[in-house]
Order: structure tokens, then C-alpha cells, then sequence
């Protein structure tokens, strides 16, 4: 498991455009994590799934709302990252307003959870493999503050207890 200190684990996660833009092409594009937080500040959030009720009513609206006082303390990114396809990770972002203030990142084979060791076995009730839900700051790809959910809690990721830390 990831902890404080650490590197990310390098992994390909993949955003939804729905414009055309300087090195981005219309539709699903995929990003190293090792270059994608290279010489970065990032707010990184997590979460069990995209429309789900806590997440959709809780944890992304917490980091829009936020926004702006996030950035004020130095970040220059800030990820949503999910086990889910770029196209569900795009809709709910159009649905919840994240526009360009909330990069969603789309991690459909659990590649970047499970190299973490945050992979979340739903199996039994079918929901697959997700994500615990979690935050963390980074700084240039290191782990510079890590807080995990316990289960079923939604206590220490949201983005007010985020804001404190930076």
C-alpha cells in the first residue's frame, strides 16, 4: 500500500474531451501518471463510483465548491479519479459542473487503485472491483499527505478536511 514519502505507481489513466485541444484529441484520452503529476501540486480524491450516492452528493460537489480556495493555496490540479470508463467519468462530470476545475480520470481496469492498494472488492454484491475512497496532496508524483476513508465513513477525503492540510 501507497503511504506518505512515497511515488505514485505509474499507471495509464484516461480523461474524456469533449473538445479538441493543444495535444488532445476528441474523445477518451489516456495519461501516464508519472507525467501527467511531474512538477505538479495535486489535490488527488477517490471514490468507489461515479453517480453513486455519497460521491455524487457529497465528495465531488465538496471539491467544486472548493475550488477556488484550493488553487489560492498553491494547487495546480485536482483529480477525481474512479473505476470507471472515461465516458461515465465525462457524463458525471457534465453532471456535476466539475467543467475544467476537476480533472476526471477515468481508471476502468483498476490499474492505478490496485498498484496503490486501494482496490476494493465488490464482487459479492456486483458491483466488481472499486476504489476505497481516499485523498491525498502530491508534489512532482510524491505522496506528500494520504487520508483514507474507513469503510462506509466519508470523514477525512472531503475536500474542507483537504483544504486544512494545505
Amino acid at each position: 500500500m501507497i503511504a506518505v514519502g512515497q511515488k505514485l505507481p505509474n499507471a495509464t489513466l484516461y480523461e474524456l474531451f469533449d473538445e479538441e485541444s493543444e495535444g488532445c484529441s476528441l474523445g477518451p484520452n489516456a495519461f501516464e501518471v508519472e507525467k501527467l503529476a511531474a512538477g505538479k501540486k495535486i489535490v488527488l480524491f477517490a471514490l468507489p463510483g461515479a453517480f453513486t450516492p455519497t460521491c455524487s452528493a457529497k465528495h465531488v460537489p465538496g471539491y467544486v465548491e472548493h475550488y477556488d480556495a484550493i488553487k489560492a493555496k498553491g494547487v495546480d490540479e485536482i483529480w477525481c479519479v474512479s473505476v470507471n470508463d472515461p465516458f461515465v467519468m465525462g457524463a458525471w462530470g457534465r453532471d456535476q459542473k466539475a467543467g475544467k476545475k476537476i480533472r476526471m480520470l477515468g481508471d476502468g481496469s483498476a490499474e492505478f487503485t490496485k498498484k496503490l492498494g486501494f482496490g476494493l472488492d465488490l464482487t459479492a454484491r456486483g458491483f466488481g472491483v472499486r476504489s476505497d475512497r481516499y485523498a491525498m496532496i502530491i508534489e512532482d508524483g510524491i505522496v506528500k499527505s494520504l487520508d483514507r476513508e474507513a469503510p462506509g465513513k466519508f470523514e477525512v477525503s472531503d475536500a474542507a478536511s483537504i483544504l486544512k492540510k494545505l
